[in-house]
């Protein structure tokens, strides 16, 4: 029996739209990734500790808890799941806030790049596994 191996990608998003083109650009450059979608903190901790995930895209703004609080619950348990912060908050403390929270990156959706920069982190974590 062959061994299967996948990729799993949690979206922590609140705009479906977003969060559909985003899960769109990831199966279209990485074809076998595994991406599952929430759209609040306290489904993403759901789906963290049910799917463990291995790359988790966090936006800052969600319903309920926040990202950086949400990424913090996430990193204490499971600090081997890279967290990259995708959000539209890109002020100087925002970026410190989520380091200190424990993310490993920090995006902005504004950044023009910013579909080009998502790839090369999935690209990173696909390399450390």
């Amino acid at each position: 029996m062959e061994d299967t191996w996948m990729f799993n990608t949690l979206l922590v998003e609140v705009d479906v739209s977003y969060r559909q083109t985003l899960s769109d650009v990831l199966h279209i450059h990485f074809p076998l990734i595994c991406v599952d979608e929430a759209g609040d903190g306290k489904e993403a901790l759901s789906k963290v500790e049910y799917r463990r995930p291995d790359l988790i895209f966090m936006d800052i703004q969600l319903p309920g808890e926040n990202g950086l609080h949400v990424t913090k619950e996430i990193k204490r348990i499971y600090n081997e799941i890279v967290v990259v912060i995708l959000t539209s908050n890109c002020l100087p403390e925002h970026r410190q806030q989520a380091f200190r929270s424990g993310a490993d990156y920090f995006l902005s959706k504004k950044d023009d790049f910013c579909m080009e920069n998502i790839i090369a982190r999935v690209d990173v974590a696909l390399s450390r596994v």
